[in-house]
């Protein structure tokens, strides 16, 4: 007998215990912006999805390929000009 899963949709930070306060940590990510006018799609451990000209293909720690609306990157992101920072890192560049 399968069950259906529990609905999250009411959760608030207010409303549930116990709720953490998280640090997203410093992992440094490779990124490169595509300015194609019609998009671009890639796939995803999710499937296809697509970007929008302007938005971001990022890499993930495993090797991992997706996209990244241009403003959430902008927000999230800093780009790294230091190469100093880049030494110790798994990125390729």
């Amino acid at each position: 007998m399968s069950r259906e899963p529990f609905n999250a949709d009411d959760i608030t930070v207010r409303n549930w215990e116990p709720m953490l306060a998280c640090r997203k940590k410093p992992i440094i990510v490779s990124a490169t912006q595509l300015n194609f006018i019609e998009g671009f799609e890639v796939t995803t451990m999710e499937g296809k999805l697509r970007g929008k000209p302007g938005d971001y293909l990022m890499f993930g720690v495993n090797g991992e390929k997706y996209p990244c609306d241009k403003e959430i990157f902008e927000k999230t992101y800093d780009i790294i000009t230091n190469t100093e920072e880049l030494k110790d890192s798994e990125v390729e560049l």
